[in-house]
């Protein structure tokens, strides 16, 4: 049921790219995530990215448009609109995601969708690949309470989503909507409902994934949530998949962060991607945020060209080269793309009998 391939990765692709990576060539970013804003209107208890302190920075729209007009030319396939903040706070959002897709770009937002109102959809609808919204909670009150806002934001993230449901059934847009839960102790017994409530406004899809530590964040709340326990719950929601309709439960990655472990030791996976922050800085890792040997350089300052063929660059990749990949965040958002380029790298035995 998991169609867009999401508990697992889609390096296998793009080959040609890969294959110039293993031949040892330079090669630009397949996708990038970007963070327009650094401000967010919500707070939820088990984010990451806290320690960014939510800082009310934009990207500037004009220099973004430039560099994604280049992005595209150097070979950017997609970019995520997203990061430390809420990316509907840039008040030039839909323009930007537009013109990207123009560039050739294409685009998707993960988004708390409390601020993206019939206006909006309308402009980002047409153009847009996908559309997740981060959703934990299955009734006003738990949800609130893990995103400590106002608990009137639930109906108003069900009302803009379901008149993207309806506008993309009336147009015939292309555009996948769905929903994202991490799985909490405060809301699993609400999955079932908030999967039901999902189907009923016209999503895809109800993604439910574990809790992931970030290393820097200043909450540590859930370190030690385990997710063995979870398979029935995995089963039940199973049950109310439909046609048009299905629920990714993320059990494999649920398995792996109980683990702790990963097949490689190094990362392999920073070429293919990037990170650019609402400052504007071009990261290697969003998990080293903050940490000057990943930071690459700035679109306000230089070409993006410039900043990936740079010495900058170059450093980073040969220090992350020799750097353990255990002190990495389990279940980094590269986490499958590097166990497919380490067995590229390091194949089994018999691998020619294919």
């Amino acid at each position: 049921m998991d169609k867009y391939r999401i508990d697992s990765h889609k390096l296998i692709y793009h080959p040609a790219r890969a294959a110039d990576w293993l031949a040892g060539k330079n090669i630009y970013p397949i996708y990038a995530e970007i963070s327009p804003s650094g401000a967010c209107n919500h707070r939820c208890t088990y984010c990451a990215l806290d320690f960014m302190e939510y800082k009310p920075r934009f990207l500037n729209t004009k220099v973004l448009k430039t560099r994604l007009k280049e992005l595209g030319k150097l070979g950017l396939k997609s970019a995520m609109f997203a990061g430390e903040g809420e990316p509907f706070l840039h008040p030039d959002m839909a323009e930007i995601s537009v013109w990207a897709n123009k560039c050739g770009v294409d685009t998707s937002f993960t988004t708390n969708a409390a601020l993206m109102k019939p206006a909006i959809v309308d402009k980002i609808l047409p153009t847009t690949s996908w559309i997740k919204v981060s959703i934990n909670g299955g009734t006003p009150g738990t949800y609130g309470q893990i995103h400590r806002c106002n608990p009137g934001d639930f109906g108003r993230v069900f009302e803009h989503m379901g008149y993207a449901a309806a506008l993309r059934k009336k147009k015939g847009y292309k555009c996948a909507l769905g929903m994202q839960m991490v799985l909490l102790p405060e809301n699993s017994h609400e999955a079932a409902d908030l999967a039901r409530k999902a189907r009923d406004a016209g999503m895809d899809y109800l993604v439910v994934k574990p809790y992931s530590q970030h290393p820097l964040s200043v909450t540590d709340k859930y370190k030690d949530i385990k997710y063995a326990d979870f398979e029935k719950l995995g089963a039940e929601l199973e049950k109310l998949n439909r046609p048009g309709f299905s629920v990714v439960f993320r059990m494999n990655t649920m398995k792996k962060w109980d683990e702790g472990r990963r097949p490689y030791t190094r990362c392999l996976a920073l070429p293919f991607w990037t990170y650019i922050d609402a400052g504007g800085n071009v990261w290697g890792c969003s998990m080293y945020l903050q940490n000057e040997k990943f930071r690459y350089g700035n679109i306000n300052d230089s070409t993006f060209k410039k900043i990936w063929e740079g010495e900058k660059r170059r450093k980073s990749l040969k220090y992350v080269a020799c750097m353990d990949a255990s002190r990495c965040r389990v279940n980094c958002r590269m986490d499958e793309v590097n166990r497919y380029l380490w067995e590229l790298k390091n194949p089994g035995e018999h691998a020619n009998f294919i």
